[in-house]
């Protein structure tokens, strides 16, 4: 029996949630625009990506597993936070760590990437960086950085919404319509990991 394909279904509820918190981080729009993107979290950019990971683990794809249970984990915590916990509770620069603490595990991440395609690989390399950014941002107070962090994750969630649409269109027309870079020798049919031009 051939399992869907959950990989679009996480990136997209990734990189949608990614696209909205950037458009904030990188100043297009103020806080007032937060209830969007928390609600977002909740529901797609957690639930939905979660649940894409559980959906892996049948296909036998750790990778897939871990990255969309722990980013839809991550979007989880993103806004049980803000919903129920006064930030000004928090001390100067913990948010900071956290976000350098995510900065790791995308790194971590990224090098297991580098066997996989290409796509993948500029999905994590530039979400280290926004990580790493806005990390920077908080434990410095240095709001240019948060700016440009924003930038890097607009950018991050554009490279997760191509590999998204890549996996979608490539499977229905059952050749390679988006291609991704060239994959490992032992390719997963997940997360853009089959085999493409």
């Amino acid at each position: 029996m051939k399992l869907a394909n959950p990989a679009p279904l996480g990136l997209t509820g990734f990189a949608l949630t990614t696209w909205l918190l950037s458009l904030v981080n990188a100043g297009y729009y103020t806080g007032t625009s937060i209830p969007l993107v928390l609600a977002t979290a909740f529901a797609f950019g957690g639930t939905a990506q979660f649940c894409a990971g559980l959906m892996e683990m049948p296909r036998g794809n750790t990778f897939g597993f871990v990255a969309f249970c722990a980013y839809g984990a991550f979007w989880w915590t993103f806004a049980l936070f803000l919903e129920f916990f006064p930030h000004a509770t928090v001390p100067a620069g913990f948010v900071g760590w956290w976000l350098a603490a995510w900065g790791v595990f995308s790194l971590a991440m990224f090098v297991g990437t580098l066997a996989l395609n290409r796509a993948l690989q500029a999905i994590f390399l530039v979400l280290v960086i926004t990580f790493f950014l806005l990390a920077a941002a908080d434990l410095f107070a240095i709001p240019e950085l948060k700016t440009v962090g924003g930038y890097f994750g607009l950018l991050t969630a554009l490279l997760a919404f191509y590999l998204a649409a890549a996996e979608i269109i490539n499977e229905t027309h059952g050749h390679v319509v988006l291609p991704v870079g060239a994959p490992a020798p032992k390719p997963v049919a997940s997360l853009g990991l089959h085999k493409a031009a």
